[in-house]
């Protein structure tokens, strides 16, 4: 059984790691190279290595080699837990911008950015419609003369605020929509998706639709864009063709247009420098990792990395519920797989194949949110059994399929079990509503109320049955 833990890097998957450890009675230690957040913290604390001890195969003990001001220290732990995530290296392709040399004017990555008045009266030009890019942009355009969003594919944009103004993951990450989007073929998936998310406004008219609307890609989310580009505060512009002294042409519009700063919101790249290939090899950006978690080849499971993993939901919650699987495993309590099975899975995902089924995840380390975190709530008896629920508190049962599924849903039970777990579901919107309800207001009685709380429970018997 792992006791001392080495844990690398201070973010949210860290302190995660962090809190995981502690319950279950180990000895965290966190590694930061920053001056920020840590945990047993080691602030400004760089691991220049972790590499197996020389009795590898029968304890499973690594050694950590850490430089803190100047000065090396080495030290013995009984596992590792890499938490680095993967927004660690800035992507800065600059060799597909021809001309980008020539640029007598500002350009850096988003990662840099920190203040709007950088801005003020320039033209400016953000390259990638992501949530990084999308931010900056619209930023920028209430301090410029003009900001131009250029993309290569395309994206869908959402709102925070869904039906009846509601949070749009509150109603969207929900058992019950989960299932029903897993259970319908991929094009109706897709068709039903732009439908919904055009109805706030028509991506096509704004230049911004798609062009692979099979594949999920990680949607944008952006209550203002859509305002800024309806009032030509922000031009959204195709991929660049060249860039020159003052100025870019864009493909398929021969005109130059005047640039003083370019933000590159080209994304991120990782790597576990202070790890040997032979531990965890990084390809084509991704790793072959258990369950996105373990080397399936080691000879001791004793290195867990946690947060390298793209869900469709929240960062936070998964990387937790990784942790929390991964300590019963350093702990052992629970045991992986024998290795053959640990690499046909891990192969399994690298290729990626789509099922014909619910959301196309083509990109490497995406996932489905719900269906993930469940495979690892089943390893640790911590998933919520919905048909035993529905006969002895079918209450629960209803709010947990058809309400949003919040990480309380994965303390009702298992290692961490927290007993206010089952208020905290039941309640969750009473909290949700108290930050607008700020003025009562009487509401119509709703006369088939309880017509409708019998079809839905009726509804969910019947789901049930076939889960």
């Amino acid at each position: 059984m792992a006791k001392r833990v080495a844990i690398v890097g201070a973010g949210v998957s860290g302190l995660a790691s962090i809190k995981c450890c502690l319950e279950e009675g180990l000895e965290p230690t966190c590694f930061e190279r920053s001056d920020d957040l840590g945990g047993l913290w080691r602030f400004t604390t760089e691991v220049c290595r972790v590499t197996k001890r020389p009795d590898f195969t029968v304890t499973g003990q690594w050694e950590v080699v850490t430089l803190h001001e100047g000065k090396q220290e080495s030290a013995i732990f009984d596992a590792i837990m890499v938490c680095t995530g993967f927004l660690t290296n800035p992507h800065l392709p600059l060799d597909s911008f021809p001309g980008i040399n020539t640029f007598e004017g500002q350009y850096f990555h988003s990662r840099q950015y920190k203040h709007p008045d950088i801005f003020k009266d320039k033209n400016v030009l953000v390259i990638g419609v992501g949530n990084s890019g999308t931010d900056i942009a619209v930023e920028a355009s209430h301090v410029a003369k003009k900001v131009f969003l250029s993309t290569t594919g395309g994206a869908w944009v959402m709102s925070r605020v869904s039906e009846s103004g509601l949070p749009w993951d509150m109603l969207f990450m929900t058992r019950f929509h989960n299932m029903l989007r897993n259970s319908l073929p991929t094009p109706v998936v897709t068709w039903w998706m732009s439908r919904k998310i055009n109805s706030w406004f028509n991506h096509a008219n704004y230049g911004l639709a798609p062009e692979n609307r099979t594949q999920m890609k990680e949607p944008v989310i952006n209550d203002e864009l859509p305002g800024r580009i309806i009032t030509g505060k922000v031009l959204i512009k195709p991929s660049i063709k060249e860039v020159k002294k003052n100025s870019v042409i864009f493909n398929y519009t021969p005109k130059e247009q005047p640039i003083d700063i370019i933000v590159f919101a080209t994304g991120y790249t990782f790597a576990f420098p202070f790890l040997d290939e032979t531990v965890v090899k990084v390809e084509d950006g991704q790793a072959s990792l258990y369950k996105y978690i373990f080397p399936a080849h080691l000879e001791k499971p004793t290195l867990a990395v946690i947060g390298l993993i793209k869900p469709l939901g929240s960062m936070i919650p998964t990387g937790e519920t990784q942790a929390r699987w991964a300590v019963q495993v350093l702990k052992g309590v629970n045991k992986l797989p024998p290795r053959s099975v640990m690499i046909e899975e891990v192969n399994a995902r690298k290729e990626n194949r789509p099922s014909g089924f619910g959301f196309c995840y083509c990109k490497a380390l995406q996932s489905d949110y719900i269906t993930y975190i469940d495979e690892l709530l089943m390893d640790i008896n911590a998933k919520p059994n919905l048909f035993s629920m529905l006969l002895t508190d079918p209450r629960l049962a209803l709010a947990i399929f058809f309400g949003p599924c919040t990480p309380y849903q994965f303390r009702l039970t298992g290692p961490g079990k927290w007993k206010g777990a089952r208020n905290a579901i039941l309640s969750q919107w009473d909290r949700t509503f108290k930050a607008t309800r700020t003025r009562t207001v009487q509401e119509s009685p709703f006369p088939f109320a309880i017509l409708l709380s019998l079809f839905l429970v009726l509804l969910v018997a019947v789901f049930l049955i076939f889960l």
